[in-house]
């Protein structure tokens, strides 16, 4: 006798993972195909009011599931389209019925069409995160509460709620949206019911301050409206205090980026110092002191000075100076001159021989920044006048920014070490490890392992300028 054919469905809508979850998992139970399912919208006429008890009084199936489309199916759960549910039962049925490689068949039109909706559920879900934006209000009991008011596309509050409580762990917050809302006191976080726009603040103190610094770090040299509008949708705008600013913002980029080109133009450039006649280091050195060519040199925080040898065997090559060199004015003037030192002696390396200097010779912009390219190409004519005063045999560049100043950009991690390259200025490079990798407090392998490659560096360019004809 056959078995009696499964009878038709109807299923409702409802938004999020767990209901689909259950519906999902009482079909399965009851072993009903995609193809006898009807899923109608929430108050449809056909739809079943005891379908939740039905649900839970399922005897709940051992059901193997890939763990691929668990991930995605918890995403595409919370898509406004309400195909979502016939197309992820669909496929579920599919996976547990024959088809366990499905995911992988990218060519397939569930497979596509589950990658679309998860595509647009991670890209609201990113949306969310970079768009909402509190205000401050003051509550009955004069405790501070934070509000934000947010219109997602999708309803992904469930999917971001533990971004949220980690970021933002040390202050009590709500997050209202038409479809619902995330509050948290602290502790913990809780879902409740949609709210209107009016629900929330539409301004607080702090919202001029966050103006003030959205101008501050606006670029003019960037701007791209279309890219802007693509991942600033206008949608969001309304919620989004520093969107008052963008139109004065990109009504005044053209002129301050002709202000900025008209200033560069006025900056003294190297190249005429390097022109005027060099006899000594010291003419080298002197000029450089005057040196305001990449905007990061100020009477304030001069050019940091190499010293040592005037004719030394060997130049050791730094890479940005440090805040002790800057106050000292001149290199490795800190700890990390110290722990040089240390390795000269070990090495057997007489100081007279020896001169130190950086590639840049100013910090970046930022304190302990190397300096953007610009910078670079101005720091680099003083590093080659510096070079072609000295005449060193050997050039020991201390970590992969110094050798690419010196030996080009193209340098990458695998190919310098161990190498010996030839320079117009000396008759030998190498590439060794910087003294700052001896300072590692959570590495003490690795800082042992820098310390002996620095010594046998130090002793490999020593035997290299011994045995180089003067």
């Amino acid at each position: 006798m056959s078995a009696k054919s499964p009878r038709h469905l109807t299923v409702p809508i409802e938004m999020g993972w767990e209901s689909w979850r259950l519906s999902a998992r009482y079909l399965l139970g009851q072993r009903i195909p995609p193809e006898r399912v009807q899923w109608l919208a929430p108050g449809s006429l056909f739809d079943d009011p005891d379908w939740a008890n039905k649900c839970a009084r399922q005897e709940p199936a051992q059901l193997k599931v890939p763990r691929d489309f668990l991930c995605i199916a918890r995403r595409v759960a919370h898509h406004r389209r309400e195909s979502r549910c016939a197309l992820l039962y669909r496929l579920l049925w599919r996976l547990l019925h024959g088809e366990a490689h499905v995911l992988r068949v990218a060519a397939d039109a569930d497979v596509a069409e589950l990658l679309r909706l998860d595509a647009a559920v991670r890209r609201s879900s990113h949306k969310t995160k970079a768009f909402v934006r509190f205000r401050q209000v003051n509550t009955d009991d004069d405790e501070t509460h934070f509000v934000a008011w947010h219109q997602p596309e999708h309803p992904v509050l469930p999917l971001v709620a533990s971004f949220f409580a980690k970021r933002f762990s040390d202050m009590r917050w709500s997050i209202l949206t038409p479809d619902a809302s995330l509050h948290f006191d602290g502790r913990r976080w809780q879902l409740g019911p949609g709210q209107p726009r009016h629900a929330a603040p539409t301004s607080d103190v702090l919202e001029s301050l966050w103006r003030d610094y959205y101008c501050a770090i606006f670029n003019p040299t960037r701007v791209m409206v279309r890219a802007m509008q693509s991942e600033m949708p206008k949608r969001h705008w309304p919620t989004l205090p520093e969107t008052v600013e963008i139109p004065r913002l990109l009504a005044e980029a053209q002129q301050q980026v002709d202000e900025m080109i008209a200033m560069q133009k006025t900056m003294p450039s190297p190249a005429p110092l390097l022109r005027q006649p060099l006899r000594a280091l010291s003419d080298v050195q002197q000029q450089l002191r005057q040196c305001r060519a990449c905007g990061c040199c100020s009477q304030s925080k001069p050019s940091v000075l190499g010293c040592g040898s005037d004719h030394p065997s060997l130049v050791v090559l730094g890479d940005v100076p440090h805040a002790d060199d800057h106050r000292a004015g001149h290199a490795f003037a800190g700890r990390h001159g110290a722990l040089l030192e240390d390795a000269l002696q070990v090495a057997a390396i007489e100081r007279e021989h020896v001169y130190m200097t950086h590639a840049f010779k100013h910090m970046g912009s930022d304190s302990g920044k190397r300096p953007r390219a610009s910078q670079q190409g101005a720091c680099r004519n003083w590093l080659i006048a510096e070079l072609e005063q000295l005449k060193p045999k050997v050039v020991l560049c201390l970590g992969l920014h110094a050798a690419r100043v010196l030996l080009g950009a193209h340098l990458n991690l695998r190919q310098p070490r161990g190498q010996v390259f030839k320079t117009p200025w000396a008759a030998a490079a190498m590439v060794t490890c910087h003294p700052r990798k001896l300072q590692d407090p959570q590495n003490s392998n690795q800082a042992k392992q820098c310390w002996d490659t620095l010594v046998g560096d130090l002793k490999r360019a020593k035997t290299l300028f011994s045995q180089t004809p003067c």
